[in-house]
C-alpha cells in the first residue's frame, strides 16, 4: 500500500511542481485551483492502473472519481480562465512582496495543495489495495446513492449559481431558490457527501482507516477554506445575506425557517 501511496506522492509532486513554475512565468498563483479536482483523478489513476487485479469496486471508484474530478476541474476553467489572479492570491502577492512571493507560493499554495491531495485520496488508495473480488456489498450501493446525492447538490448547485449570476439584474442579491433554498453551500455540502461515498467504498472493500481522507475534506471544506472564507466574504458584501443566514441552515440541507 504504501509503495503505491509514494507512486503517487511523486507523480503529484512533479505536476504541482510544474505548475508553480508556469505560474511564476505568468504571474498567476490561480491555476492550481483548476488542478484540484484533476489531481484526485490521476492519483486515483495511479492507484487503480498499479495495484494488480480488475476488479468490479475499482472500476466504479475510477469512474465516479473521474466524473467529479473532471466536472470540477473543467467548471473551474470554465469559471476562472480570463479573469486574472484570485483576490485572495493577489492579496498574499501583497503581503509577501512580488519579489518573494513566488517561492511563498511554492510551499504555501502548489506544495499544500499536494499534501492535502494525497491525505485526502486516502480513501482511494484503500480501495484499491484491499479489493480483492467482483462482489458489491450493501455499503458500495450505499455508497452509490451518496454519491448521486452529493453529485447531484455540487454540480446543480454550480450550474444554479452561474445561471444566478448571469442575469445583471442579481447583482448583489441573493441565491436562495433552488439547493440553495435548503442549504446554503450545496456545492460544499455535494462535495463532502461525494467524498464520504468514497469513503464508503473504502470500508466496503475491508480497509476502516483511510477514511479520515473523507473527514480531512469535510473539515477543509466547513472550517478553512469553504463556508467558512465565503461567509465572511458574503457578509461584508451583500446586506441580505443576514436574513438569508437566519432562514437557511449552513451545511446540511433543511427546510427553511419561517
Amino acid at each position: 500500500m504504501m509503495t503505491l501511496f509514494f507512486q503517487a506522492l511523486l507523480v503529484i509532486f512533479i505536476l504541482v511542481t510544474l505548475l508553480w513554475v508556469l505560474s511564476a512565468l505568468i504571474k498567476n498563483v490561480s491555476i492550481i485551483d483548476l488542478f484540484w479536482g484533476l489531481g484526485f483523478v490521476i492519483v486515483n489513476a495511479v492507484y487503480y492502473f498499479n495495484s494488480g487485479d480488475i476488479y468490479a469496486r475499482k472500476i466504479l471508484l475510477l469512474s465516479l472519481v473521474s466524473l467529479w474530478g473532471l466536472r470540477l476541474s473543467i467548471y473551474l476553467a470554465w469559471r476562472n480562465i480570463g479573469k486574472g489572479e484570485d483576490f485572495r492570491y493577489q492579496n498574499f502577492r501583497q503581503k509577501y512582496g512580488v519579489k518573494r512571493y513566488w517561492i511563498i507560493s511554492y510551499l504555501q499554495t502548489f506544495l499544500l495543495q499536494g499534501a492535502l491531495i494525497m491525505f485526502i485520496s486516502l480513501p482511494l488508495l484503500g480501495t484499491n489495495t484491499d479489493t480483492d473480488s467482483n462482489a458489491l456489498n450493501c455499503l458500495d450501493y450505499l455508497g452509490i446513492i451518496f454519491f448521486i446525492i452529493g453529485f447531484s447538490f455540487e454540480a446543480g448547485g454550480d450550474f444554479q449559481l452561474a445561471r444566478f449570476k448571469k442575469d445583471k439584474k442579481n447583482k448583489c442579491k441573493v441565491l436562495n431558490t433552488g439547493f440553495w433554498k435548503y442549504t446554503r453551500h450545496p456545492n460544499y455540502f455535494g462535495d463532502s457527501a461525494v467524498w464520504w461515498s468514497f469513503a464508503l467504498f473504502s470500508i466496503a472493500s475491508g480497509n476502516y482507516w483511510t477514511f479520515i481522507g473523507s473527514i480531512g475534506m469535510t473539515l477543509l471544506i466547513i472550517k478553512v477554506s469553504g463556508v467558512a472564507l465565503l461567509e465572511k466574504s458574503l457578509n461584508e458584501t451583500k446586506p441580505q445575506y443576514r436574513e438569508y443566514i437566519r432562514k437557511t441552515n449552513s451545511f446540511l440541507p433543511w427546510f427553511p425557517k419561517k
